[in-house]
């Protein structure tokens, strides 16, 4: 393991969660940018001319998604997320849905829980949503896989003239983690991550607007 990824890993620790890159610059969310670059900052681009850091950063995020070390998902308002373990477990005891999944969703995970990790364009095809006109449709019902990290990114495949995310159920990947999860109470898995990274910061913000959201369906 490079000595950057072992640098990533602990602040990844160290903070509980952080996006990849940042949010036009801003200070918070944190951010593995912010935390191995804190004086540079970044300007979304690629080529010749462009800091080497955005694509080392990118690599390096496929890196730390297979090192087991740390847990990737699309999450953050739907962006590049990392979590220490404790925190994701006790994420996912506190963002455990109380009202089912949509078909799409269920089609999703039960492929997933199948064989893990899949890639994007075979998840598709495994459910009949392939193509751009099913791209709605596909994206929403894996938001609602993402929110509650039903579903974790784990490396990548080369299956397209892009490589796709490769895409992996929690309760496969992470199987010790999924069922330490299930025996913590909700009011634990808030109070910890309230403790853990605080009132204020925006994951946990982010957390509780998913469980506020999920509490207004039922």
């Amino acid at each position: 393991m490079s000595r950057l990824a072992k640098k990533a890993i602990e602040a990844i620790n160290k903070h509980g969660a952080l996006l990849v890159y940042p949010i036009k610059n801003k200070k918070e969310p944190l951010s593995l940018w912010s935390s191995l670059f804190p004086r540079t900052e970044m300007v979304w681009a690629w080529g010749d001319e462009a800091d080497n850091k955005v694509a080392e950063l990118w690599y390096l995020r496929t890196e730390l998604s297979t090192s087991e070390k740390v847990i990737y998902a699309k999450w953050y308002q739907g962006r590049a997320t990392f979590f220490s373990k404790e925190v994701f477990v006790h994420l996912m005891a506190w963002l455990r849905p109380t009202k089912p999944l949509s078909q799409n969703a269920r089609n999703i995970l039960e492929v997933l829980q199948q064989d893990s990790p899949v890639s994007t364009k075979k998840i598709k095809t495994a459910v009949d949503l392939p193509g751009r006109s099913f791209e709605g449709l596909y994206n929403k019902a894996m938001k609602e896989l993402w929110n509650p990290l039903f579903i974790l990114g784990f490396g990548e495949f080369e299956d397209s003239s892009y490589p796709s995310l490769a895409v992996g159920a929690s309760e496969l990947l992470f199987e010790d983690l999924w069922r330490q999860s299930q025996k913590i109470k909700t009011t634990d898995a808030e109070a910890f991550l309230r403790s853990q990274l605080g009132e204020k910061n925006p994951f946990f913000k982010y957390a509780q607007k998913i469980k506020n959201l999920d509490k207004s369906a039922k």
